[in-house]
């Protein structure tokens, strides 16, 4: 049975359909050109918010105004992924000062709510769908804390694009709206998603006109009101009131005590690129001990898509993974050792644990399996600010809670919070839950030269780190690089409490050869498919001499890159 099964799995990989093969100039795995403008950039990963934004630059606005506008409209066009019932985290480039900064503008998890009350309902973690999962969203009072800071344009004109979107409807695109049926039928018991989201009893398909006047009502009280709205005013009682009856903890205390934070960006020198990351309570930081591993090695020599690179690369990813099973959690409650995990002596010492012809079952923690749906969206003006900027509902439609009155769903980051006393990442009351999603940014010699992010859980730091080494061990442009066939490793221990058994396995995209996955089953290594498990990407690079912007969007998305 398992050799049956794992010809299934190689013929499916074999036989799926590769990228065009015809293209006159570069790889044949590129789906398309860079976009290449002197006076701004965006990439989203719809194309509707793509253009709102673009218009917002050329009637004057920065980066961070578009970056604001995007996120709205995604809001909107795509509400599995993300919206304001989410959280949210970003990494500026100020051209003023020349100067990076983090935003964390995550939510934390109730007052009101211990872990002996979940316990005393006989669950042995907090369960991934319902209230309890749900944790106050961060995302209205990060948009505002970038607004205040770096922002130029009024916050109701920015908004505006979103608002008419919802009220007026808009034509949902093709992958939304697959991922949007796929969810659909779980979360149709929950009556608020339904009438939301699935007015007639089904998602809406692709090309059909979909409307929501309650998030427009929503999002005009934001912009009329401010952020004082969500978190203080009448919208917030309503909120709250309706969050107890579904029998969530969150209060009213919870909105009001919450805050986003400007935090430092961390960073690590790979072979004279300054990769940037933000600190926990998100996992960044793994893709820095990643790449700080696999820099020893001579990833050139071995090649794009060869098993000697697969397997140092899947081997590098185990060991970041263990300490981020272990340490990535909430600073506030916690001493957590990121200089010393991201420091090249300590990638010295892991890189001893790796066998070049076998793969490892497991790895130690040093001392010192999740999913989700995201969106990543990255701006940059002509003035040179540039934004990476990542939202997220986690699930598709986060905690399947859904006010009809307000038309959007709440997160369920509080299910990432593990039960297990004396963990970095136990639950405790108004503590930030671990996240996974990370916005990345790449600077050279002082200056800023990328602003990328890829989305899908714990795909992530994978993905940086392969995007990473694609453009500088392998010579691809931004387009290329993040078109080029992905592979992810999973089974790794996770924050949340799971546990790496066997290995874990490669889940491997189509358009890698036969022969490297025969070498990659010699070496012990597990191999498997999944469709949508790559995660999606955008990224904006800035040619200094030129003085141009190249833009990238990948195909695994609806997104779309476009300059002026």
């Amino acid at each position: 049975m398992k050799t049956n099964a794992v010809l299934l799995i190689l013929f499916l990989i074999l036989t799926l359909p590769s990228f065009a093969q015809d293209r006159t100039s570069g790889h044949n795995f590129a789906t398309r050109s860079e976009i290449i403008a002197q006076n701004g950039m965006v990439a989203t990963s719809q194309p509707l918010a793509t253009q709102a934004a673009l218009e917002v630059l050329r009637n004057g606005g920065n980066a961070i105004d578009a970056a604001i506008t995007a996120n709205a409209v995604l809001g909107v066009v795509e509400p599995q992924s993300n919206g304001i019932g989410g959280d949210l985290f970003a990494i500026v480039w100020d051209a003023e000062t020349k100067q990076l900064y983090g935003l964390n503008a995550s939510g934390r998890s109730p007052y009101n709510m211990s872990i002996n009350d979940i316990k005393a309902k006989g669950l042995t973690k907090i369960p991934l769908f319902g209230p309890l999962s749900i944790s106050v969203p961060g995302c209205v009072d990060g948009w505002y804390t970038l607004h205040e800071r770096f922002g130029s344009l009024e916050m109701q004109e920015l908004l505006q694009p979103a608002i008419d979107y919802a009220k007026n409807g808009y034509p949902v695109s093709e992958i939304i709206a697959n991922d949007w049926k796929a969810v659909a039928d779980r979360l149709n018991d929950q009556k608020g998603f339904q009438r939301v989201f699935a007015p007639n009893g089904q998602a809406p398909a692709k090309g059909d006109i979909f409307r929501n006047p309650a998030l427009a009502t929503t999002l005009s009280k934001i912009a009329e009101e401010g952020k004082s709205a969500f978190y203080k005013g009448e919208l917030m009682k309503e909120m709250v009131a309706f969050l107890k009856d579904q029998g969530s903890y969150l209060s009213e205390q919870d909105f009001i005590d919450h805050t986003s934070d400007w935090v430092e960006p961390v960073s690590s020198n790979y072979r004279g690129y300054d990769v940037w990351e933000l600190p926990p309570n998100g996992q960044g930081i793994a893709a820095l001990q990643i790449l700080n591993i696999l820099e020893q090695y001579d990833l050139q020599s071995m090649g794009f898509g060869s098993a000697e690179y697969f397997h140092v690369f899947t081997e590098a990813k185990k060991l970041a993974y263990e300490d981020r099973a272990k340490f990535y959690a909430d600073p506030e409650f916690n001493e957590i050792p990121v200089d010393y995990l991201i420091s090249k002596e300590y990638a010295n010492q892991r890189k001893e644990l790796i066998n070049l012809e076998e793969a490892a079952d497991s790895y130690p923690a040093g001392e010192a399996i999740e999913t989700g749906n995201t969106i990543y969206l990255t701006v940059a003006d002509k003035d040179g600010n540039m934004i990476s900027l990542i939202q997220s509902i986690y699930w598709e439609f986060g905690s399947g809670v859904v006010n009809p009155d307000h038309g959007f769903a709440f997160q369920n980051r509080g299910e990432m919070f593990t039960l297990e006393e004396g963990h970095f990442n136990q639950y405790e009351p108004h503590k930030r839950p671990f996240h996974t999603i990370i916005p990345a940014f790449v600077t050279k010699n002082g200056q800023p030269y990328m602003s990328f992010g890829v989305m899908g859980g714990a795909m992530q730091p994978q993905g940086h780190a392969q995007i990473v080494v694609n453009m500088v061990d392998f010579g691809m442009n931004l387009q290329e690089a993040g078109d080029a066939p992905r592979i992810r490793h999973m089974g790794s221990s996770s924050p949340t409490g799971s546990k790496m058994t066997g290995g874990g396995t490669i889940i491997l995209e189509s358009g890698i050869d036969y022969d490297v996955v025969k070498a990659l089953m010699k070496k012990g290594h597990r191999i498997g498919f999944g469709s949508g498990s790559y995660g999606g990407y955008q990224a904006i690079m800035w040619d200094a001499q030129r003085k141009i912007y190249f833009g990238a969007s990948d195909s695994r998305k609806d997104g779309q890159a476009a300059g002026w």
